[in-house]
């Protein structure tokens, strides 16, 4: 799992649990996200199975196990769900990103729409797309920043349960969302940022 020191105190997200991030608009819950994928700038100490991941780049948190998903999808419409989860494919051999997509598409129950166009998806399946794009680098924590924004209540239920098959799998997970019917449904713990 991973920790954020300077919150106030510690933030700890271990193998296998979900956390949840909530807090007033403005409360910086998704600059705790920037801070932690190294897309601000913040102060303190940030580690990751004993190893401290503060003042690395975007992309070299992602290789030492840390991804995220963002507010905004910014999905390809007219590509398959399958080419959008591998825009996030790096490195290694073909067969490698490959086989790291169809993970990915498994993990996140994407496998039976993999060459549905995005453009096609409900909101529900435009979020787990997203989802796993992030998973598609197999890491170790995942931050899901606003999962559930626009779904409905069946929707968000449905994501939920989603959300726990992935971290069933081992993963740790920090959830920010508004939606705190989904935060107390599937997190195992909770922060309040006031």
């Amino acid at each position: 799992g991973g920790v954020v020191r300077g919150i106030d105190g510690c933030l700890r997200v271990d193998s296998g649990t979900i956390v949840g991030l909530i807090g007033r608009n403005g409360a910086g819950k998704a600059s705790v996200i920037d801070a932690v994928t190294g897309f601000a700038p913040a102060t303190g100490s940030m580690e990751l199975a004993g190893r401290r991941l503060d003042g690395l780049a975007p992309h070299a948190r992602v290789h030492a196990g840390r991804a995220r998903t963002f507010q905004s999808l910014e999905l390809y419409d007219d590509l398959s769900v399958e080419e959008n989860v591998s825009v996030a494919a790096l490195g290694g051999g073909r067969a490698d990103r490959a086989a790291a997509v169809a993970r990915a598409l498994v993990s996140v129950g994407m496998s039976a729409l993999r060459e549905r166009p995005a453009g096609e998806l409900s909101q529900g399946e435009r979020q787990l797309v997203s989802i796993g794009r992030a998973c598609v680098s197999g890491p170790q924590v995942l931050l899901l920043d606003e999962p559930a924004a626009g779904l409905d209540t069946e929707e968000s239920t449905w994501l939920g349960q989603r959300i726990r098959d992935i971290c069933s799998a081992g993963a740790a997970m920090l959830v920010v969302d508004h939606d705190v019917n989904l935060v107390l449904s599937v997190c195992d713990h909770v922060y309040v940022l006031d």
